[in-house]
């Protein structure tokens, strides 16, 4: 496994252009299926999770966390993405190991979202069970597609996805493409949402994981016609297969 670190901010028109053309093309549909093969089998079982020596259970249908979530998860754990005294909100929460990570690091609020109950409950429970309360952190668990149930008043610093975003169909299973491949339309929702309702602070940040597997182009430059603005904050890849996993930063234009 190869993992190599992008640092800076794109300053100028010319920079995002250089950002876009860097970007690879969308993998051949065999490829995604070879990578993805086999993957999510156990979807309909339950499973454990360990991080940070922490223990997940899983119930069936609850996704559980790959590669490139735990590229989002050491980004919060090690501080790369900050979150002490900050609203969070993690999209896609899954079983919630994003929530821990906030609870712990003394988040200010952490919104923990995701369309699928089982998920939000089981998030929940970690949470509970793993942070409990505290007095300086709200945690709000939410039903949500996407940002649909949060409120009007929320004004968010920190947002991680790592969205469904494969755009091959890898399974009839609905809860493998729930969790796999909704394809590129819900990343485009995800910034349409955010810039329609001004859910973003002003100088907040979205992180957002994406791979070749999807269409990466286009999804960063709808992100750019949304008013938001790209920086490369990581790239991984793996020995193996030419999956190429991005980390990308994402802030308001008038913020950048």
């Amino acid at each position: 496994m190869t993992d190599r670190t992008a640092g800076g901010t794109a300053a100028s028109q010319d920079d995002v252009r250089a950002l876009l053309d860097s970007l690879p093309e969308t993998l051949p549909r065999d490829e995604i299926l070879a990578i993805n093969s086999g993957s999510k089998s156990d979807i309909h079982t339950e499973r454990t999770y360990q991080y940070n020596g922490w223990t997940f259970t899983l119930p069936p249908g609850v996704f559980k966390p790959g590669d490139t979530s735990r590229i989002i998860h050491d980004r919060l754990l090690d501080g790369t993405i900050p979150l002490k005294g900050r609203t969070y909100a993690a999209i896609g929460v899954g079983l919630g190991v994003e929530a821990v990570i906030a609870g712990t690091l003394a988040a200010r609020e952490v919104y923990a979202a995701d369309i699928h109950p089982d998920s939000v409950a089981t998030a929940t429970a970690h949470y509970q069970r793993i942070v409990g309360h505290r007095p300086d952190t709200l945690f709000r668990p939410l039903v949500s597609n996407l940002f649909e149930q949060f409120p009007d008043s929320a004004r968010l610093d920190v947002i991680t996805f790592n969205p469904p975003a494969v755009s091959t169909r890898t399974s009839d299973d609905p809860t493998v493409v729930r969790n796999v491949c909704v394809g590129t339309d819900i990343v485009l929702r995800f910034f349409d949402q955010l810039a329609t309702r001004n859910l973003l602070a002003p100088h907040g940040e979205i992180h957002l994981t994406v791979s070749n597997t999807a269409e990466l182009t286009r999804i960063i430059r709808h992100g750019i016609d949304a008013g938001f603005h790209p920086a490369i904050q990581h790239r991984q890849t793996w020995d193996g297969d030419n999956c190429q996993a991005y980390l990308f930063k994402l802030t308001r234009h008038n913020a950048a």
